[in-house]
């Protein structure tokens, strides 16, 4: 039988695979709900936006439930309805059925991918935390890359709504087969130390830990809005510039494949450098994409844009659970980086909706990618700001 270690590592590849993937290629009916029920920009990035906050919400109990309970039973319930999301999507009529859709089976999906799987993850792999993270969003980027343009090719053979059908069954099916996959690390033996130390989750809101805390909860309010809008507003956006849609959504498979780059280097130097400087090159990065994102309105220049900044998204998912248990170890890292992901979500329901209604009211994202811009040069100040780990001292 093959290393237990590897078959989680592919369980928790393929569960970001699926919803990612699969979050990523939503984008890409957004003309189909404008043009067939009316429905604006601004109320459907309402609809994704509902599903981040309910994602941020149960992100801390789901890393709980999955300390008491482990990580197969509650990937395989929250995996189940994510896909049924999809296939319930594909027979609404009226928006009230769309922001319940999003605001129960998508937002319960989305809820578990990374903190269970991360956290598993940071388990399985203690001195290797930071490269398979990275590995581990490497399925991201993959189901970036393939299922977008899978959905565009079904969209136009069989129309919007047999495709959100077909994709929502497979979706499920997938997920389900990623949670079986799925399983926590065996107790230590007797008389060997444990690798779960560190500060306990009081400590770190309101004990020696709390400076460090809360500006990585700060950081991410920031830079998540980036990571949120552009994916869900590119495809239309490379539409509204005079792209096809099987081009459009090229650009997307482009963040996918450049992001496979991001989250494996930056995963490895994230175990060498650090997470303050892994942050540090990872917000550089993005800033520089978004300021490029302002000026560029060329289709060749745009992708060149897209690719730096798919570098920049993927390594800043993976950045986030090694620096956490950096500071903090593992003692409570779930509930730890839980909070932390939810403070993101917090920051990246706002961005779509802000950026949705950014188009509708002006008639451009220009002011969008302006705002979302000077978020993210905030969050680099911050950065710049927390001490070294072992200046902290949380993680003996």
């Amino acid at each position: 039988m093959g290393d237990p270690r590897y078959i989680v590592l592919f369980g928790a590849c393929l569960t970001q695979f699926t919803v990612i993937g699969m979050l990523f290629s939503f984008g890409l009916f957004l003309p189909s709900f404008e043009a067939e029920l009316g429905w604006s920009r601004t109320f459907l990035s309402t609809c994704t936006a509902l599903a981040f906050f309910v994602m941020g919400v149960l992100a801390m109990p789901g890393g709980r439930l999955s300390d008491a309970l482990g990580p197969r039973i509650v990937l395989a319930c929250t995996g189940t309805l994510y896909g049924i999301g999809f296939v319930l999507m594909s027979q609404v009529t009226a928006q009230w059925q769309l922001l319940v859709i999003f605001g129960t089976f998508i937002g319960l999906g989305l809820s578990s991918h990374d903190v269970v799987t991360l956290s598993t993850i940071a388990r399985w792999f203690p001195r290797r935390r930071g490269i398979m993270s990275g590995v581990v969003k490497v399925g991201t980027a993959v189901g970036q890359i393939a299922l977008p343009p899978v959905a565009a090719l079904l969209i136009v053979a069989y129309g919007w709504r047999a495709a959100l059908l077909m994709l929502g069954v497979t979706a499920s099916v997938l997920l389900l087969i990623a949670a079986l996959s799925m399983r926590r690390p065996p107790a230590p033996a007797a008389g060997t130390s444990s690798i779960i130390t560190g500060a306990s989750f009081a400590e770190a809101r309101q004990g020696s830990g709390a400076r460090v805390f809360w500006t990585l909860c700060a950081t991410q309010l920031l830079f998540f809005p980036a990571l949120m809008s552009v994916p869900l507003h590119l495809a239309v956006h490379g539409m509204d510039l005079g792209m096809t849609q099987t081009l459009a959504a090229t650009m997307l498979s482009v963040i996918g494949a450049a992001s496979i780059a991001g989250r494996l280097i930056m995963g490895a130097l994230v175990d060498r450098i650090g997470g303050k400087m892994a942050y540090t090159i990872c917000l550089l990065v993005l800033l520089v994409s978004l300021a490029a994102l302002i000026l560029t309105t060329a289709h060749g220049g745009l992708f060149v844009v897209v690719a730096v900044y798919g570098f920049s998204h993927g390594a800043l998912f993976v950045v986030v659970s090694p620096t956490v248990a950096e500071y903090f170890g593992m003692r409570a890292h779930g509930a730890i980086f839980g909070t932390v992901l939810f403070f993101g979500t917090l920051g990246g329901s706002v961005g779509p909706i802000l950026t949705g209604w950014v188009f509708d009211s002006f008639g451009s994202y220009t002011p969008a990618f302006i705002t979302l811009a000077l978020s993210a040069a905030i969050a680099l100040v911050l950065v710049r700001t927390l001490p070294r780990p072992e200046v902290a001292g949380l993680n003996p």
